[in-house]
Formats: C-alpha cells, structure tokens, sequence
C-alpha cells in the first residue's frame, strides 16, 4: 500500500509539471535591463518610469513605495518599511530596519488600565510611529541616484487624483462605520456621506489634498537644501528631519495626540532606521537571506533547517506525506518564532544562534510523527545549542497552545480572527542589469486608518502585535521605544555568490509559509518563477495568530480545492481538518536571475491584483 501511495505522489508532481508547463495564468517577465513588481498596476508603472528616467533598482523601487502608500494598497505613508538590498559592488545584502516604536506611555498596565488584555487593533492607540518615510528616505539617500522630486513624482500625481481601484473602493465602504469614528479619515475617505454607496466609485477620482501638501513640503525641502550647497545625500535627510525632527514632526505628533493617540514629538526624533545585518541559512548550497527576529523571517530559516534532514522531491509535490511533513517543519519553526522572536535593540537577547543551528533543527525533526499530526507542539529550547542556559525555562514549561474554540464564541469573531491571520500589504521586487536588487514588505496604516490631522498621513496598527504577559513571549512585551514582532518579510538568495532569487508575498501570518513553498517548488520540483508563484499552496492556522488575539487552531489544514482525493485521504487519516480555497498561491511576486542568458525573469501573482514590468 505505502509503495502504491508512493507512486501516486510521483504520479501527481509529473502530472502538475506537464499540466503547468506555459499554461500560467500570468507569463514570466523577461527583461534584461530591468524587473518592476509590486502590488497595483499603477504602481508598477510608476517603477517602470523611474527605470526609464535613468534610476537604478533602488530609485525604482522607492518609487513604487510611494505610489503604494499613496494608493493605500493596505498600506500607507504612516505605515512601516522592511527591505533586504543586495548591493553589487560590495557584493553583500543588506536589511533595512524600518519598523516603528511603542510611543511614549505604551505599557502593560497602560492597557491593561483601559480593560484591554491585547493592544487594539485599529484607532490611535493601534499606531506605533511611522517608520515607511525614514525607510524611504534612508534607502533612496544610501543606494539611489536620482532626487527625491524625482521618484516623488508619480506618487504626487496620484495624490492629486488617480482612478481608484474596485478593491480599495470595496475596503472602503465594507469599513466606513470605523472610518466615521475619525473626522480628518472620513473626509479623505467617504466623499458621498448620506449616500448609500459613500466610498468613491470604482474608476472615480480619487484626490488626497492633504497627502499631496505633506508630498509637497518634502520636495520642497529637498530643493531648498540642494540650494544651499547640500549633497544629494544631504538634501534627501534634510527632509528625513522636517519629517521626524522639524515642523512636519510637530504638526503629526498634535494630530495624533488630538485623535487620542500616544505619540509624541520626542518619539519621533528618538526613533531612527537601522541598516542592519540580514540573518542567512545555506539551503543546499543557496544562501538564503531574511530580517532578523524583530520580524517573523528567520522562521523561514528554522523551516529549511528542519525540512533539509528529509527527501522533499521523493515524496512528490504536494503529496499527503509531501504536506504533512512541511506542515510539520513550519509549526515546529512557528512555535519558536511565537515565543522567542523581539526587537532585537531591547534585552532580554533573543537566542537566534541556537535557533538557526543546524544541530538545532535536527533534533527538532527528529521530533516530527511521519504518520499524524501533532496539535500540541511547543518551542524548544535552542540555549543549549549557544552553551547558555534558558532564562525562561518555567515560562516555556507552562507554555500552552490557545486554541480558537476556547476563546472566541461567535461565528463573526472567527471570521475576524481568520481576516486578521491572513491581513494583506503589498511587496516590491525590483532588479537591474547593474546588478541591484531590492526586495520589499512594506505595511501598517490599511483602510480602515486615522489619517493624522492634516497631514493626509495614515497611522500604522502595529501596537497590536505586542504581548502584554511575558508567559506569552517574553521578548515582544510592549514598552516605549519597542519594536513589536512584525509578520513582514522580504527574502533573497544568492546561489555561488550571485543573486539567484529576490521575493516577497503579502499575508500576515501565511508569509513564510508561503515563501517557503515557492522556494521549494523553484529548488526541489524545478518550476519556473510564474508557475512557483502560481501553483497551490497549503496553510497552518495551528501557530498563534500576530494580529489581535494571539491564538491558533491546531489541526487546521487549508487546501487548494482541486487537491486530490487520495491526498485528501492520506491527510484526514493524519489528523488533519480540512479547508479548502480556489486559490491558495498567495500573492507572491518574484525575480529570478538567469546567469547563463544573462537575463532576469519575474514572477508576479495571479492571486490579486500584483503586476511586474520587465525591459
């Protein structure tokens, strides 16, 4: 039986390669001199015309940053920025830490005071300090070419006014009882107050006066710098400080604190962007690359780690075995991440030495039943593998899955919980034939958000990342000046010492998850990027949600709908509950860097509404 089980695994991963084989829904982008992906058309267009203005891989994907935030594709300008650069020269990756921070007066007991036993999830008490201009600013001044007019530009003009998209149309209306809570949020949102439909129309223009002021203010800041004799560099952080140090810093701390938020002028200025060392795995002689631990990535990391002990590609792509054991290796990965990733700035330490050793991961799949699930897995204990002793070794003790079921009583409050899991951003992927590459996961500040005074600047819900009891993970308590533990992160591999793939998904806690799959269908199944980012994938729900309540649904198993049956009957008799979606690709945008034509190729989603250029 397991021999015939065996071969009809083999039998599924040929029948999917022959089947995909040029028939995508969307093509691979081929360009030699550039790649510009990222989540709206619009936006991609605006990469492409900073490619063709003479700007580099960074300038490009700046750009598109700003013309995201501005289209609010479930992100905006207050939100937070998370990039990994590969920089040709010193032939090195570098991550940018672009997160924001707990104000001033963010405290367990602050909270706790108000009868919250979580940081809410939206309204001013949500927002962390913004952190997507400084990443902007910081990224643009470091590795770009052009000014900051220059790739201001596109998002300028749709500030004054662009066609708006049936999603953000529909996002919207579906959340403008929340919008109403806000004067300065339902003037730029709800034009047709009293009418039955309040949003703009899809394909109506929509303007944001404001935002295209503050737009303004900071290419006017550049200018009058250069006018002085500044550097480029210079000019672009002159308008980092009018930003978090000057009058513009000022006018959004009074705004915020008059919408009843927490953040202060002070905040602002405390708070910078660091430049940071990438953590990386070697996956079979690929190097992979992802944000340190004040993001979700290196759970990526402990998966390969855990899945590199086991013959992927023998068991077949999506196989009942194939599933369940990299079902498995991510959940193992998800606890550890649930309790042991912080903000890397705030002790106490966080363990990423043991977690990421491979001696670590081995005895984590040793842990791993190839015939059932395990609902209860817990964190390990990777301080051994450093030579240090655990300080939280009683907290990791009593540490016990939460489970839906015990927490939420309503139909409605699961399919919140479910919304949250999977919350969207937006990513950007962009290459050149220099040799840049920029992958990006920028987010926080979606619809519906408490746009800050006059500023037209929406404020981030990141707070609600954050732990108020250290039993539920000692490192992301929330304090003044913390970063919490994001879900946000963008990935790059390099294969003999050249960039071999730069991606990036949308999807709150479904991210790595993701990524993982689409790495492993390029480098164990062989696809090609558009079919990687296309083919069905499955998700765990059984980690703790990072948004609202943190709590999860061990055993639960999210499946494309055209699964077989015979995998579907492998995997009940594992112990999984099954669910199943049309599509479960994620929206995964992608570059892959063929060395032997010389060329790039992109990969961009069919999930949503993700669009790529190439030239």
């Amino acid at each position: 039986m397991k021999i015939w089980n065996y071969f009809l695994a083999i039998s599924f991963c040929l029948i999917w390669t022959f089947s995909t084989a040029q028939k995508t829904q969307k093509p691979v982008l081929h360009g030699q001199k550039w790649v510009a992906i990222t989540g709206k058309p619009l936006a991609a267009t605006a990469g492409a015309t900073i490619f063709n203005q003479g700007g580099n891989a960074v300038d490009a994907a700046c750009g598109m940053l700003a013309a995201t935030c501005t289209m609010w594709d479930v992100l905006s300008w207050g939100g937070e920025t998370q990039a990994l650069v590969y920089h040709p020269e010193q032939k090195k990756v570098w991550a940018v830490n672009a997160l924001g921070v707990a104000p001033t007066g963010a405290t367990p007991e602050f909270f706790k005071e108000k009868g919250m036993d979580i940081p809410p999830a939206y309204g001013p008490l949500a927002a962390v300090t913004p952190g997507t201009p400084g990443g902007l600013f910081t990224m643009l001044a470091e590795w770009g070419t052009l000014s900051l007019k220059e790739v201001l530009a596109p998002a300028m003009e749709l500030a004054a006014g662009y066609p708006i998209e049936e999603q953000l149309s529909k996002t919207i209306e579906r959340t403008k009882k929340q919008i109403k809570q806000w004067p300065h949020s339902t003037k730029v949102f709800l034009p047709h107050l009293g009418e039955s439909f309040e949003a703009p129309q899809t394909g109506e223009i929509f303007r944001q006066l404001d935002l295209l002021r503050t737009l303004q203010l900071f290419v006017d800041t550049e200018e009058a710098a250069l006018q002085k004799g500044k550097s480029r560099k210079e000019a672009i952080y002159a308008v980092y400080d009018l930003f978090y140090k000057g009058a513009l810093a000022e006018e959004f701390a009074e705004a915020v604190q008059a919408e009843g938020g927490l953040i202060t002028k002070e905040d602002l200025a405390n708070w910078k962007v660091y430049i940071e060392e990438p953590v990386k795995v070697s996956y079979k002689g690929i190097d992979v690359y992802k944000l340190d631990r004040w993001v979700q990535g290196p759970v990526m990391l402990q998966a390969l780690n855990i899945l590199e002990n086991f013959d992927l590609k023998a068991m077949g792509f999506n196989s009942a075995q194939y599933i369940h054991t990299v079902y498995q290796a991510m959940n193992l990965a998800f606890a550890d991440r649930d309790f042991y990733y912080g903000d890397t700035y705030y002790p106490p330490e966080e363990p990423m030495k043991g977690l990421l050793s491979k001696s670590y991961a081995r005895d984590r799949a040793l842990m791993i039943n190839s015939e059932r699930n395990q609902p209860n897995i817990k964190p390990g204990d990777p301080y051994p593998y450093q030579g240090e002793v655990n300080p939280f070794s009683e907290l990791l003790e009593k540490w016990e899955t939460v489970k839906v079921e015990e927490e939420l009583k309503s139909s409605e409050e699961v399919m919140e919980h479910r919304t949250q899991f999977r919350a969207g951003t937006t990513t950007i992927q962009a290459a050149d034939a220099d040799g840049w590459v920029v992958s990006v996961t920028p987010s926080g500040g979606w619809v519906p958000a408490v746009i800050a005074g006059q500023t037209g600047i929406g404020l981030s819900q990141r707070m609600q990342s954050f732990v108020l009891d250290p039993a539920d993970n000692p490192y992301n308590v929330v304090e003044p000046g913390k970063r919490p533990r994001a879900t946000l992160t963008p990935s790059i591999a390099l294969k003999d010492g050249r960039p071999y793939l730069s991606f990036a998904v949308q999807g709150g806690d479904t991210q790595d998850q993701n990524l993982l799959q689409f790495f492993l269908n390029m480098v164990e199944f062989g696809m090609n990027v558009q079919e990687a980012s296309e083919a069905p994938n499955f998700n765990s729900f059984q980690l703790r949600n990072s948004f609202g309540r943190h709590i999860s649904e061990p055993g639960k198993l999210l499946l494309n709908e055209d699964t077989q049956d015979w995998t579907r009957i492998g995997l009940r008799k594992m112990g999984y509950q099954l669910e199943f979606n049309r599509r479960t690709s994620g929206p995964i945008n992608a570059i892959y860097f063929d060395w032997v034509n010389g060329t790039m190729q992109g990969g961009s989603s069919n999930h949503g509404d993700d669009y790529g250029i190439a030239w």
